[in-house]
């Protein structure tokens, strides 16, 4: 506990995230189990502690279960107001697939393994693949763009939003609520803005309950239809309205899209400023894309991390835990970690193993989304490379402001100026 009293690091500070990489470094070196200030946190941040956690569910639960969940504060007040705010004028959200503990988690997420399986991956790549270029036609004339705003934010959203059976038309509409919930569970929040985003997620609860009640009386082959339908035989129904709300805001579309979104902008900012991987890229895309993809998301790792729960009372590199603390497993800070990765802050196109990193989690909640996001990855930077020429970021445009988030990391816009590829 000598060491912890020396380093001083906030990870709640917005300064901070916009850069977190030193403190990352400055925690895996001299704390690797670090109790955040002010909080009932302990924030883990080596390889070798990351993985282990993240594969003993039984130790590390990712559902409070019996204890008590803390927030920023260490108090439950502002979590029983926000849901009695739900429940006041919408649906309480129920547990996600992403918090819940076996035999329940596995039971719900056998529903979205049947979605997400290879052979429809696959089948829908044409449609990736043509979105990808249509999107780049759209301003490739113009000579610039907001990456994030033009590109980046509808390629996920307008695929996922294809699964989920919504309008394209409403996409944007959609966005708005989800970027309720991206902003409620950062942290990051005072109690009126949270209230806000809670109000705004309400409207688009009020959005889908009326297509659950017409896909029950009128299934199609939609994703969710499947969801909204679907009989988990273990539990003897299907997903009731607070589960399906809960559903569409965290693991299909902020979970299909958000974080996709993070990387799409994350590696067109990471290959301007690396120009010699830009050229190497370019010179061989089929060679080297699928690495830079995996390398994209080691380095800026768009989920930073994601909290699980002590299952009993433990001590942990001389921090002494007890049980129902609440843990911050730092993927972030575990992608960069050099005892695992050579040279880790380098984007690397001839790292060997270059899908180890944690970027989509390990173990039983390993990123279900992960296949699809990996196309979705790999052509919209392989549009980008065939269809311009050189690119670089517009002159004064640009702060490369990282939306404040104590588990995401999203760059707010990105305005790139661009060669054309000659036809």
């Amino acid at each position: 506990m000598a060491t912890q009293a020396k380093v001083d690091v906030n990870l709640f500070d917005t300064e901070t995230q916009q850069c977190p990489y030193d403190a990352y470094k400055t925690l895996r070196e001299e704390a690797p189990v670090y109790k955040q200030p002010g909080t009932e946190i302990y924030v883990v941040t080596r390889y070798e502690d990351v993985r282990a956690i993240l594969m003993d569910p039984e130790t590390f639960p990712s559902s409070p279960k019996k204890f008590a969940a803390f927030n920023k504060t260490g108090s439950t007040e502002r979590q029983q107001m926000v849901a009695q705010r739900f429940q006041d004028k919408g649906w309480v959200p129920e547990p996600t697939l992403s918090s819940r503990d076996d035999p329940n988690h596995k039971e719900m997420r056998a529903m979205f393994n049947e979605a997400f399986r290879p052979k429809k991956i696959k089948a829908m790549d044409p449609l990736v693949e043509t979105l990808a270029y249509d999107l780049i036609d759209e301003f490739i004339d113009d000579g610039h763009c907001d990456w994030v705003r033009q590109f980046a934010v509808p390629l996920p959203l307008y695929i996922i939003g294809e699964q989920m059976g919504a309008p394209r038309e409403d996409m944007w509409k959609i966005k708005n609520w989800t970027d309720a919930f991206f902003q409620r569970i950062s942290m990051m929040l005072d109690e009126d803005t949270e209230l806000e985003m809670v109000d705004r997620e309400i409207d688009g609860q009020y959005y889908f309950q009326p297509i659950f009640e017409r896909l029950r009386a009128k299934p199609d082959d939609s994703l969710l239809s499947e969801l909204v339908n679907r009989v988990i035989d273990e539990w003897g129904r299907s997903l009731t309205d607070n589960e399906l709300h809960a559903e569409m805001m965290a693991d299909t579309f902020v979970g299909g899209s958000e974080t996709t979104t993070n990387a799409l902008a994350a590696g067109i900012r990471l290959l301007i400023e690396n120009k010699d991987v830009w050229r190497q890229l370019k010179s061989d895309p089929d060679k080297y894309m699928k690495t830079f993809v995996e390398e994209v998301v080691r380095l800026e790792s768009p989920v930073q991390s994601l909290m699980r729960f002590a299952g009993k009372d433990m001590e942990l590199h001389g921090v002494k835990i007890r049980k129902g603390s609440l843990l911050n497993i730092r993927y972030a800070a575990a992608n960069r970690d050099g005892d695992v990765f050579e040279c880790p802050e380098k984007l690397d196109l001839e790292r060997p193993k270059a899908g180890a990193h944690m970027g989509f989690g390990s173990g039983v909640h390993h990123c279900l989304g992960a296949p699809l996001a990996r196309r979705e990855l790999i052509w919209g930077f392989t549009a980008a490379v065939e269809k311009f020429d050189d690119m670089w970021f517009a002159e004064g445009k640009n702060d490369f402001e990282i939306r404040p988030h104590f588990l995401l990391r999203s760059l707010k816009d990105l305005h790139i100026e661009f060669t054309p590829a000659r036809s």
